[in-house]
């Protein structure tokens, strides 16, 4: 599946039901140019190569707005994890939650997400026509590729809804009939055909990746997505089954090393429930977004990339532990971390000696530390604009030097590292989220132990260097020490943190964040506990000092929670697709 199916080429696309970038009044029936003969597409090839194809779109097609795996748009730089870098005029709408109807980002997550959702249908209906003709695909498999296809369609249908409250479900046209595509409304988020897309795949799919390849949707990838669902909308009763039927399914467990779920060698591991393929050859790639958008500008482990997506001081300093080897829940009892902001590689700089979960410097790229077997970060000589984004760099995206073999496209901007979308570790931190609000607060430090064992028992980041002064060059380095001061221990039996539900819900968010920070996920963990406005709000206030164009700015949880849908869909929809009402009086 990584090398293969993934590869397939986008040509393999509907006849009907297309979204076309330009959202013309006919864009959910316009025929593509390129497209095979119907009776091609309707064979067990046609119909099997179109439902590859329709895999390859789950990297999404734009890297900024669209990004639909990573999220680092959406879920990330609106967050109190990361900036986005740049002081291009694009971006700071985004971060300051000023984006418009007009804004080129939100028409690309539309499109990116409604162009999966084509594909989908596409592959229903040409298995629809397969199977009335001679040469039918036998029906196990039938049955198997529409619940992969309607697996993926609700897959595209969330991923809208995370960003646009109300979005249409489209479905095949003999779905819908005798409503057609284009007069589908949005009047909901469209939770109930989201779920019932994700019960049919659950009930259809098998347990292990059909055809043996592993990026393929299988039963617990669909009930991976459907618990996360429920957990958006806080039906604890209803994810707990879910949740409990894949830890007890026996085929999944946490890998030794906490970077084992982001290196290239040990992609579709125990661990990985459901996995966005990647590859590159000598003459193409299909890599994740935002890839190279987020690889160091300069420097020898830039390989030509953009320099965007920098995390945050407050995600960093999130990363202190006490002498116990445990998490200090409450920002205000954190203490400030020293950091190389506005400081030139040559001048001097001592990074902090704090206790620091080891998972930072597998996370944040930062001064003094090795960067992924690429040298030792010299800090402002690699950074892009070090005044507007910080310091710090993401290491989730860049692959390890040893890994540069395994790039053949170009000059390395793309690579071949997948995506974990899910993975065991998700399933058993909304476990114990479920825990903590069902009064179980003693589970809930259970599951949250597992997952701070594993990282205690992780290797960490090694070469400790004490070279301060133009680290890149020629530093001290010595390999036998960790990278840092690095401490992380599972919380104890009575310990506070999980004394009443109200102490345990921070402790278990708390390791959500470390364990998923930059992947996408931040923001929309913040609107669906309810913190966002209290969070990013104090963020802005404390970050507006250095951050200076964040002056002004606020988080509004009436308007902010979510980003308006694209003009273009509304106009061309005149009646049927309605704006967000927040959006309602905004200048287009």
């Amino acid at each position: 599946m990584k090398r293969n199916l993934i590869m397939i080429p986008g040509a393999f696309v509907s006849l009907s039901l297309l979204l076309s970038v330009s959202c013309t009044g006919d864009f959910l029936t316009k025929e593509p140019p390129g497209v095979m003969a119907g009776s091609i597409a309707s064979s067990p090839e046609g119909v099997e190569s179109i439902l590859a194809g329709t895999y390859s779109f789950l990297r999404g097609r734009n890297m900024f707005g669209g990004a639909l795996c990573t999220d680092w748009m959406y879920g990330s730089i609106t967050s109190d994890d990361c900036y986005i870098g740049s002081a291009y005029p694009t971006y700071p709408h985004f971060e300051r939650y000023e984006a418009t109807p007009s804004h080129p980002y939100v028409l690309q997550r539309w499109q990116d997400c409604y162009n999966g959702i084509s594909r989908a249908n596409c592959t229903i209906e040409f298995l629809a026509e397969n199977q009335k003709s001679e040469n039918k695909i036998p029906g196990q498999r039938a049955l198997q590729i529409e619940a992969e296809a309607k697996f993926l369609r609700a897959w595209f249908h969330f991923q809208a809804n995370k960003v646009f409250e109300n979005i249409p479900y489209i479905k095949t046209a003999a779905e819908l009939y005798p409503v057609l595509p284009e007069k589908v409304p949005n009047p909901d988020p469209s939770w109930n055909s989201i779920e019932e897309d994700l019960q049919f795949a659950i009930d259809h799919l098998p347990a292990t990746h059909p055809a043996g390849e592993p990026g393929r949707a299988t039963l617990y990838a669909a009930e991976a997505v459907k618990a996360h669902v429920h957990m958006y909308k806080r039906e604890f009763s209803k994810a707990r089954p879910l949740l409990d039927d894949i830890i007890s399914c026996g085929l999944f467990e946490l890998v030794p090393n906490f970077y084992d779920n982001y290196d290239m060698t040990h992609e579709n591991n125990k661990e990985s429930i459901f996995e966005i393929q990647a590859a590159t050859t000598s003459t193409g790639y299909s890599s994740v977004m935002p890839a190279g958008a987020a690889f160091f500008q300069k420097g020898p482990a830039s390989c030509g990339g953009w320099g965007f997506f920098q995390p945050s001081q407050c995600l960093f300093e999130a990363f202190q532990v006490t002498a116990d080897g445990l998490p200090v829940l409450d920002i205000r009892n954190r203490e400030p971390l020293a950091n190389d902001m506005g400081l030139r590689s040559s001048q001097t700089f001592i990074p902090t000696d704090h206790l620091l979960d080891p998972r930072v410097d597998w996370t944040i790229a930062r001064r003094g530390v090795d960067f992924l077997g690429w040298g030792i970060n010299p800090g402002d000589d690699w950074i892009r604009e070090q005044h507007y984004g910080g310091p710090y760099m993401t290491k989730k995206y860049m692959h390890l030097k040893s890994e540069q073999n395994l790039n053949n496209y170009g000059s390395g901007f793309y690579n071949g590292k997948n995506y974990r979308m899910y993975r065991l570790a998700n399933i058993l931190l909304w476990r114990a989220e479920i825990a903590v609000e069902e009064g179980d607060p003693e589970l809930a430090r259970s599951l949250v132990n597992r997952i701070r064992i594993r990282a205690k028992y992780s290797t960490p980041v090694m070469g400790l260097c004490t070279t301060y002064e133009n680290p890149g060059i020629d530093p001290v380095v010595d390999w036998t020490k960790p990278a840092a001061n690095y401490k992380v221990e599972p919380y104890p039996e009575g310990h506070p943190a999980f004394a009443d539900i109200e102490a345990a819900r921070e402790a278990v968010r708390m390791e959500i964040r470390l364990e998923f920070a930059t992947e996408g996920h931040r923001f929309f963990d913040l609107r669906r506990w309810g913190t966002a406005d209290e969070v990013l709000n104090d963020f802005i206030a404390r970050d507006q000092s250095f951050r200076y164009f964040m002056q002004g700015s606020k988080f509004d949880p009436e308007r902010n929670d979510y980003w308006p849908l694209p003009r273009t869909a509304v106009e061309e929809q005149k009646g049927i697709i309605k704006q967000d009402s927040a959006y309602l009086k905004d200048l287009y």
